[in-house]
């Protein structure tokens, strides 16, 4: 793992995304509620706070909570709520250490098939249906993690030419084609809820408008 990404549209935070497992898995967990490229900044944040060469799940699992609470609360924050995020964070950390050793790339790189990757992700802390699937479409997309079947796991997500999600980010234009796709969602959604529109179509724009 070594790949060019453009989710944070940031040289530094970007790279560090490319070449980190755990900095993007991190970096997934925050995209939701704020915009895209404060969430995948975010793991370089921390790593620039805590030192080192990348963020380590160990160190972070075994940290007080309220002292790494009050580091991803320290201005510029990782997160709109950086308190629960920082739990989900050491909750996301304790699980790799407890399952995966630590290795944030075992989760993927043991995994022969993209339904056995998405099944793992699901399990994650703080990753949902959605989530798992669009971290899927990330790692193929972006990341060169290409399992058998890995864009059926992806859904709607692994499609090539969608422009849905963080995987589908190559710069600020395809950023803004997402965003507008997002909004879009979100207007969706609102729609459907003012008219009482809430059966099945106006869920799955909820849960689209939910993800970031």
């Amino acid at each position: 793992m070594d790949q060019t990404v453009r989710i944070a549209q940031d040289p530094d935070a970007d790279a560090l995304l490319g070449r980190s497992p755990l900095a993007a898995m991190v970096g997934m967990l925050l995209d939701q509620q704020v915009p895209m490229e404060w969430a995948f900044s975010g793991p370089h944040t921390l790593l620039e706070r805590l030192g080192g060469d990348d963020l380590d799940a160990g160190r972070i699992a075994a940290m007080d909570p309220d002292e790494f609470s009050d580091l991803c609360a320290r201005k510029p924050a990782i997160h709109r709520y950086p308190g629960s995020m920082a739990k989900r964070v050491q909750q996301l950390c304790r699980h790799l250490v407890e399952h995966y050793d630590g290795d944030a790339a075992a989760v993927w790189r043991t995994a022969d098939t993209g339904e056995e990757l998405l099944s793992r992700l699901r399990e994650l802390p703080g990753y949902g249906e959605q989530k798992a699937r669009i971290f899927v479409a990330l790692l193929g997309k972006r990341l060169g993690v290409r399992p058998s079947g890995w864009r059926e796991a992806a859904g709607d997500y692994g499609k090539d030419g969608a422009y849905l999600s963080a995987a589908d980010i190559t710069g600020p234009e395809t950023l803004a084609r997402v965003r507008e796709h997002k909004q879009e969602m979100k207007r969706a959604a609102k729609e459907a809820k003012s008219t009482g529109g809430s059966g099945g179509g106006g869920g799955a724009g909820k849960r689209a408008a939910r993800s970031r």
